[in-house]
């Protein structure tokens, strides 16, 4: 078990420090906070060498400029590393999901609403389209992460149905996944699988993360029990390395904060390769995309 874990980093629920002696292996990134409603970056080391406040933040993109975009509880915001704000967007509805777009528009996934938009930088709406009939709340449930795919079809979590649908670009469901425990995020991965987390609502499987083939099919899953000495909670946000590893956030709220691991790092053969947690600093990370992994996320480079 010990030579599984070697290059993990680890600070304890009631130290004061990250573990300095293994952080091999161990890599820099941006979270979310979801509970104090904070955006961190963390170093290498595990020390959290920034932060901005976010209500209520689920989803979250280091963008090619450096700049970070997030949501806010009931909007989008893009920041620069001084904290200036570069777009700025608020509605009524709860907002779970926002993504950059190649062309510099902003997708946005607002959830009571049922719509999806995608705005220009300056805030003109481009396109919506409507998953819900006219004046119908969706409620707190209706929609978490949501993505633009390159092929201008949405895929869509919708946590409450527990069930994952791509709609088509004028909102007609193509496809449903059936996603038990409550989808948080989805992503669409280059060999056309589509990559789920979902949380704790009762079912048989409990909070896993799971890739599905076109087709259907399963064909890998983390789930309760495969990770020795690791409890999944309530799986959120991930990113599916170059590699093949699965960077995953075990949101720690409903009751559960400091009973496991934020983030774990697993192999296609469910060996755990890093994990870390600060439950002096944060509480519950819901997002997360790593600092030392290239690409553009504009192009879909990042798999998250």
């Amino acid at each position: 078990m010990a030579g599984k874990l070697i290059r993990r980093i680890v600070i304890s629920a009631v130290g004061a420090l990250a573990a300095t002696c293994s952080v091999v292996g161990a890599h820099p990134f941006v979270c979310t906070d979801y509970s104090q409603g904070k955006v961190f970056i963390v170093s290498a080391g595990g020390k959290a060498e920034w932060d901005y406040p976010a209500q209520n933040c689920n989803d979250l993109w280091v963008l090619p400029s450096g700049n970070l975009l997030f949501n806010t509880g009931h909007g989008v915001r893009e920041v620069t590393r001084d904290k200036k704000v570069v777009f700025d967007y608020q509605s009524k509805s709860e907002i779970f999901a926002c993504q950059r777009l190649e062309n510099g528009n902003t997708f946005i996934g607002e959830c009571n609403a049922g719509r999806l938009l995608e705005m220009t930088p300056d805030g003109k709406v481009v396109k919506e389209v409507k998953l819900l009939p006219e004046g119908k709340d969706g409620g707190h449930s209706y929609i978490r992460n949501a993505r633009r795919l390159a092929n201008g079809h949405y895929l869509v979590c919708h946590y409450g149905g527990q069930e994952v649908r791509e709609y088509d670009a004028d909102g007609k469901v193509l496809r449903t996944i059936p996603a038990p425990g409550g989808p948080h995020s989805a992503a669409r991965l280059p060999n056309e699988n589509t990559l789920v987390a979902c949380g704790d609502m009762k079912c048989e499987t409990g909070p896993s993360v799971f890739e599905v083939d076109p087709g259907g099919k399963i064909v890998w899953q983390v789930r309760n029990g495969d990770l020795p000495g690791i409890k999944l909670e309530f799986m959120t946000g991930f990113q599916r390395l170059p590699n093949g590893n699965t960077v995953m956030s075990n949101w720690l709220g409903h009751g559960k904060f400091g009973t496991a691991p934020h983030i774990i790092e697993v192999t296609p053969d469910k060996q755990v390769k890093w994990t870390f947690a600060d439950h002096q600093t944060m509480k519950t990370v819901s997002s997360v995309q790593l600092l030392d992994v290239p690409g553009d996320v504009t192009k879909g480079e990042i798999h998250h």
